[in-house]
């Protein structure tokens, strides 16, 4: 009879690697993508976008590239589609410069809150059994992965 083979030890990476890859595949049970009621949730990428313009400010195509490593014409689709949707508006730079800005509007701050109130909902329901500390920790070490990726790619992001 053959001796068994002992399986290699996974090295930690591979699990996170693997664990992340069904984290994104999850998103549509945390973050459902349709929401109830008739409202019209926001595309990932303008989730993003609000959301950084939110807590920065008005922002210039220039300053969004330099922020999110995107080139000019994927950042100019993406803030066109927000300007015909009413989420943002282009206002001339509030510290005098000579670029334009896009300023989040009363309406992409409505629809950016609903759509963070849903998520937070549907993550609530994943860790519903697990203690506050745990969250809280789960929550640091997230923090933490995501401040690393910044340090590698050269593009901090604020938080709250």
């Amino acid at each position: 009879m053959d001796k068994p083979v002992d399986k290699p030890v996974e090295k930690p990476t591979r699990l996170v690697e693997f664990e992340t890859m069904l984290l994104s595949r999850h998103a549509h049970l945390y973050a459902p993508r349709a929401r109830v009621g008739g409202g019209h949730q926001l595309d990932r990428s303008a989730y993003v976008l609000l959301s950084r313009v939110s807590m920065h400010g008005p922002m210039s195509i220039g300053q969004l590239s330099e922020a999110f490593g995107l080139d000019a014409s994927t950042l100019n689709r993406q803030t066109a589609a927000m300007l015909r949707a009413g989420l943002v508006e282009r206002i001339p730079d509030p510290d005098g410069g000579i670029a334009r800005k896009f300023r989040i509007t009363a309406e992409g701050e409505r629809r950016l809150e609903a759509d963070r109130a849903s998520n937070i909902e549907g993550l609530e329901r994943v860790v519903e059994h697990w203690s506050p500390e745990d969250v809280a920790l789960f929550a640091a070490f997230l923090e933490r992965f995501n401040r690393d990726i910044e340090r590698l790619e050269g593009r901090p992001w604020p938080r709250p």
